[in-house]
């Protein structure tokens, strides 16, 4: 795919313990805010609504947008169609989301993030383009995984450039650890995918040693063990996705960008 624009993935330290809510449904829960947990797989900015966000958040929110909670989702309804069903965790600003989500009309996609600025931004996009099969969740995308998503329910998951934590004592908010493979997979269909990128050379290999343990999981390309061309034309979703300008920049600086995917285990 062609690149496309987007904002720095980049992000600040988060503020210690809870914040204020700037959101319906930002109720706080034992360890803090629920849109904001004290431990974290994310790092959270702060940021301010343009006037014209902030309209386009007030028509479009209540129909497209939901915050975390306890209530299980029914992507048919939400959607208004069954459709195969694919969540972006870290969808950042959406500029990759939107443009899957238009080379993708069979498929629903949900994103799932945190930074409300840059939910807006896709917000916006969706209205201008009139993009019909985004939806988003705003909250932790292991709540979200672990309170509204059902057992076998997900065609595709995809988590592109998740934040590295590159410092060894911040190892424990990645999130990609193992208990969250094992809740990603469980919530694959049978034969589902899981699409992992990053540009981090050793949060490719944290990330290569997890996935080699998860046994609900078998490699669908060369990093996870397995060959592309094998399994490419019959997968559920595309091996394809679009490559931000944001990504071109590193591509250009030297970065290397491994690719993860895998398949859930038919029974």
């Amino acid at each position: 795919m062609d690149a496309v624009n987007d904002a720095a993935n980049h992000t600040a330290e988060p503020v210690p313990g809870p914040r204020s809510a700037d959101a319906p449904g930002d109720a706080d829960h034992a360890g803090g805010n629920r849109l904001y947990p004290r431990v974290t797989s994310f790092r959270s900015r702060r940021g301010a609504l343009t006037p014209s966000q902030q309209e386009s958040w007030a028509r479009m929110w209540p129909r497209i947008g939901a915050d975390v909670s306890d209530e299980k989702l029914d992507g048919d309804a939400w959607f208004g169609r069954s459709a195969p069903l694919i969540i972006e965790i870290g969808c950042g600003t959406g500029t990759a989301t939107a443009a899957m989500a238009q080379a993708e009309p069979q498929f629903n996609l949900i994103g799932i993030e945190v930074y409300k600025p840059g939910l807006a931004q896709l917000v916006q996009r969706i209205e201008r383009e009139n993009i019909d099969n985004i939806r988003v969740l705003r909250g932790d995308a292991v709540d979200v995984l672990e309170n509204m998503i059902a057992p076998e329910s997900l065609t595709g998951v995809r988590v592109f450039f998740p934040d590295p934590w590159p410092k060894a004592r911040h190892h424990k908010r990645r999130l990609l650890q193992p208990a969250t493979l094992t809740l990603i997979a469980s919530r694959l269909r049978p034969g589902g995918v899981l699409h992992v990128a990053t540009d981090h050379a050793d949060y490719a290999e944290w990330i290569a040693e997890v996935g080699a343990g998860e046994s609900q999981l078998i490699g669908l390309n060369e990093a996870t063990g397995g060959n592309s061309d094998d399994y490419r034309e019959n997968a559920p979703i595309g091996f394809e996705r679009p490559i931000t300008k944001f990504e071109n920049k590193g591509l250009r600086a030297g970065s290397a960008i491994t690719e993860f995917i895998w398949g859930k285990i038919e029974s």
